[in-house]
């Protein structure tokens, strides 16, 4: 699949039981890959969540994903944040590391340049907090890995298109 790209999709749906079950079956009854999958409530007062969906296809796949979402009762916007423009995604991570002595100080100095920020410390590791894109989260974890990478825990992508109008 070499025109197969990466796509955030950003998904209005009423609050209610039942919706992600449907959202997420869309994907697996059709062999759809999710990379990320995020929710929360956004209107109480209309009981709206949004769903944010990090999936890969062709350009095809993309258009018939969005459309299946659209044809879903409970959904009532589909915007494909990659084909909108310019958006910003964000992602938070926890990530444990164990280390001592130089490991211990070359973590911290990586953490600093990362602007990872330690939340908790013991005498041989720290969980580290980091916001930022998926790309310096990898990253991060990656440098990690070598000075005792232990656990990561991840809350998956939310985006928002840049600009004032709502999508």
């Amino acid at each position: 699949m070499s025109d197969s790209k990466r796509h955030t999709i950003a998904v209005l749906v009423d609050n209610e039981p039942g919706v992600l079950a449907r959202v997420i079956g869309l994907f697996s009854g059709r062999g759809y890959n999710i990379e990320s999958l995020t929710v929360a409530e956004v209107d109480a007062a209309a009981r709206q969540s949004r769903i944010t969906i990090v999936t890969s296809g062709t350009p095809m796949v993309i258009e018939q994903i969005k459309a299946q979402l659209d044809r879903l009762v409970p959904v009532h916007r589909v915007s494909d944040l990659t084909m909108v423009g310019p958006h910003v995604e964000r992602e938070l991570a926890l990530i444990k590391v164990r280390g001592t002595g130089e490991k211990r100080v070359e973590s911290l100095r990586i953490a600093d340049i990362f602007r990872a920020r330690a939340i908790d410390s013991t005498i041989d590791s720290f969980v580290f907090e980091m916001t930022g894109s998926p790309d310096k989260i990898n990253a991060f974890i990656k440098l990690m890995e070598p000075l005792g990478l232990i656990e990561v825990s991840r809350t998956g992508v939310v985006a928002i298109a840049r600009g004032s109008q709502p999508i």
